[in-house]
């Protein structure tokens, strides 16, 4: 069987959470209001000490997006890498990505982020899998529904099906990530990789003898 080496993108691959730097993006176009603006901030807050209902705020900002065409979407996003995103990989990434591939692992990013954030940094890095959330479209319009979510628990039995369909062993797989929200995949896997860890996941990999490692 062979081995993968699983990265969280936001915080992780990227020095940024996209979700925050997409909400920048949108405000300093027009698109959306200061009081938006603020209420990002509070998400991410919530986010960082792992208390925030991801499923229920993703199903309701999803909700508001019925209708919106994806192709307009995708050309928002493209300039939005390029002005902001790109330019925040982390080098520590790319050289674990390198090495993982130098000893045959197979490099899979696996995130909550919409595969609009995750298969453009996918594309631009060489990383052929991408396990992310997914927007449901029908006829280049979308639903308002999520057709995938990859958040805390749901990322396991996402990346145990892609492990049952390339032969790969996650107990001798590694995760690598910065966030207590992915405890769940965290533990499923042979090596768990803490990378600048939020408070409550420092803890609990100082307490489980995780490597920790600070990427800039």
């Amino acid at each position: 069987m062979m081995r993968a080496a699983f990265f969280d993108l936001d915080k992780t691959v990227l020095r940024i959470d996209t979700a925050f730097s997409w909400v920048r993006f949108l405000y300093r176009r027009g698109e959306v209001d200061a009081t938006y603006l603020g209420k990002a901030v509070w998400w991410s807050a919530l986010y960082k000490m792992a208390v925030l209902d991801m499923e229920t705020l993703a199903t309701k900002l999803t909700a508001t997006m019925k209708g919106q065409a994806e192709a307009e979407l995708i050309a928002k996003t493209d300039r939005w890498h390029l002005e902001d995103v790109f330019p925040h990989v982390a080098p520590q990434a790319r050289v674990a990505m390198a090495r993982h591939r130098r000893e045959g692992d197979l490099i899979v990013l696996l995130t909550g982020s919409t595969q609009y954030a995750a298969e453009v940094v996918a594309r631009g890095l060489g990383v052929e899998h991408v396990l992310c959330s997914r927007l449901e479209v029908k006829d280049g319009l979308f639903t308002g529904k999520l057709s995938q979510m990859c958040f805390k628990h749901h990322k396991v039995p996402i990346a145990e099906r892609f492990a049952a369909g390339h032969d790969v062993d996650l107990d001798a797989s590694s995760f690598y990530s910065d966030s207590y929200n992915d405890l769940p995949m965290l533990s499923r896997v042979g090596t768990a990789i803490a990378v600048n860890p939020d408070a409550r996941l420092a803890r609990h990999a100082r307490a489980r003898g995780w490597r920790i490692e600070r990427w800039g």
